[in-house]
């Protein structure tokens, strides 16, 4: 059994300071708060983002959306440059082609760096991971029963099983820890969502998910209200 991985908590100025790198295997977490972080994001948001995500963040109709977007986006930048030594206004973010399609809709990228990094947000919280090799993210808060039934279906016909098994009260809980841990593989993949769900078994066990060959995939302590996981490609000499 692997315990969960605790997150660094972000709190504004974090970047300031030199962060500690990420070790072979092991991913850097950071888990920021919206409400504490939007404060210091606000003024640098027309700065660091470029027009596009300008524009995606004010296509959303919620302030909060809003806010958790810029959050997001702007701390990924003021992280990667302190990990990268740049100016965050000078980081050049890409999507590398998608490994099913080879649209440019794949993992975000640094060209020319070997660290690798992966966001995920959720209302009012965002996370962040940073790796020597690929690496996916992501955190849930609790879906309501009837978002369960809908998406059970689309699952690993094994996982399907696990959460008929569960008791009704504990299947949203469950249901957000195999979602997770998916989403955190197929994003450290490339694929997002764009892979067929069914195709792996990563599992509801609380106690950890399933082994996927070439990768190290990890429950992430973030409270009683979300789920969140995280995915790093391993090296032969790591497994």
């Amino acid at each position: 059994m692997r315990s969960a991985l605790r997150p660094e908590r972000l709190t504004p100025g974090a970047w300031a300071r030199l962060p500690e790198p990420p070790r072979p295997g092991r991913p850097r977490l950071w888990l920021g708060r919206v409400e504490d972080l939007s404060g210091a994001v606000a003024p640098l948001a027309d700065a660091l983002l470029d027009g596009g995500e300008r524009a995606r963040a004010a296509a959303l109709h919620r302030v909060a959306d809003r806010d958790g977007y810029r959050v997001a986006h702007v701390c990924l930048r003021l992280l990667l440059g302190a990990y990268l030594g740049i100016e965050p206004s000078d980081v050049p973010l890409v999507r590398r082609p998608c490994p099913v399609c080879r649209a440019p809709h794949g993992r975000p990228d640094v060209p020319g760096v070997s660290l690798c990094f992966s966001v995920s947000r959720t209302p009012g919280l965002c996370l962040f991971a940073f790796a020597d090799t690929a690496v996916g993210v992501d955190i849930e808060r609790l879906p309501d029963p009837e978002v369960v039934a809908a998406l059970t279906t689309t699952l690993h016909p094994r996982e399907a099983d696990e959460l008929a098994a569960c008791p009704p009260n504990r299947r949203p809980a469950a249901f957000a820890r195999v979602w997770t841990r998916k989403e955190a593989y197929l994003k450290g993949l490339g694929t997002g969502l764009g892979w067929d769900l069914r195709s792996d078994h990563l599992g509801a066990c609380p106690h950890g998910p399933r082994r996927v060959p070439g990768w190290a995939v990890d429950d992430v302590a973030v409270g009683a209200e979300c789920a969140a996981a995280v995915a790093v490609a391993v090296t032969s000499a790591e497994r």
